[in-house]
């Protein structure tokens, strides 16, 4: 099933909660773009080899063509965030419980962006959405275990294997070019940075795109009482809306996560960077090849830190990553939580 912007326009002039409903999902998609857009050109930033503002226009065009060209070779991941909770039954009760889950995302996004911690919306969405099905169903009842459990698979491999792909694409580039003049390799990494910044940005738009898009669409059929939609097709005109909207927050406040990723975490030179770009992207690409949704935010800092340790430990910035860990850790219960209390206020309350 899918919907016409035409269509979609005139849904959205006649139904005031179908608005209410696009208007948090857009705020969930802008704030993704504060919080883990920035990462996908991080590194590029902080070696110097573009300036904030070109790394920000090329993330916006390379966001873009991964949400359109993932989404068209394979749109599991999108079916797997639609498919992670049930929102069926009464349609009403749900569409107030997945604005709830909408609200909950963007207040802790807000807040770790306000501290310039990059966490990863990816599981805060997952953990409000969770968190609002509980609160909906009154226990488990609501959460599908068995796209659950891709997202556990996802955590695992976003951390372990991005930090493995860092160390052995920064020693695999040290190789290749051991007894070369560093200087006369300057300018081929720069070019390469700004490639490995486009990759990463193609990936995020790949992965993130794809999740919101997913909730996009849930929240309009939920809207129109259709809440047992099993397939859907995402049109073009919601592809180009996500990653305008993506680029803005980007565009808006993702300076301080660019700081705390690829300046205050790991002094970085452009080779590095570059080993830093390939891993993260070669993670995602593996990913969203196998429909597992992961996070952004974790692939690229732990792929940063694979790079940073395989020069030597203590080039890690540790406090930085340690109060990133912490961040992780609190999301899914954190986020959960603000998502099952706001669906009771909300269910309360309308």
């Amino acid at each position: 099933m899918s919907i016409s912007l035409a269509d979609f326009l005139l849904q959205l002039v006649g139904n005031p909660v179908l608005a209410v409903t696009v208007l948090l999902t857009l705020g969930v998609i802008l704030v993704n773009g504060w919080t883990d857009a920035p990462n996908a050109i991080a590194t590029c930033v902080s070696t110097q080899s573009l300036s904030p503002r070109a790394a920000i226009l090329m993330a916006a065009v390379f966001n873009f063509l991964g949400v359109l060209v993932m989404t068209l070779v394979n749109a599991s991941v999108a079916a797997t965030i639609y498919n992670m909770v049930d929102f069926g039954g009464d349609t009403g009760q749900a569409l107030v419980a997945l604005c709830a889950a909408l609200f909950a995302i963007v207040a802790w996004a807000v807040a770790a962006w306000w501290f310039g911690i990059p966490t990863s919306e990816s599981h805060a969405l997952i953990a409000g959405l969770s968190g609002a099905a509980i609160a909906l169903h009154g226990g488990l009842a609501g959460i599908n275990g068995g796209e659950w459990v891709k997202v556990l698979y996802g955590l695992a491999l976003s951390t372990g294997l991005g930090f493995a792909l860092g160390w052995i694409a920064v020693r695999g580039v040290e190789l290749v070019c051991r007894g070369m003049d560093r200087r006369k390799t300057l300018g081929f990494f720069r070019g390469a940075q700004a490639v490995g910044g486009a990759a990463m940005a193609f990936m995020h738009g790949a992965q993130d795109g794809q999740k919101f898009m997913g909730v996009f669409l849930l929240g309009i059929f939920l809207a129109n009482g259709q809440g047992d939609v099993g397939s859907f097709r995402i049109p073009i005109w919601l592809m180009v809306l996500c990653s305008v909207v993506m680029a803005l927050g980007t565009s808006i406040g993702g300076y301080r996560i660019i700081k705390a990723v690829g300046m205050d975490m790991v002094k970085l030179e452009k080779y590095q960077g570059f080993a830093a770009d390939l891993a993260g992207a070669g993670c995602l690409l593996l990913s969203s090849l196998t429909g597992i949704p992961v996070s952004t935010t974790h692939t690229k800092t732990t792929a940063i830190m694979g790079v940073g340790a395989a020069r030597r430990l203590s080039s890690v910035n540790w406090g930085v990553v340690r109060e990133m860990v912490l961040t992780w850790v609190l999301t899914f219960p954190g986020c959960g939580l603000i998502g099952f209390l706001m669906a009771r206020l909300f269910m309360w309350l309308f």
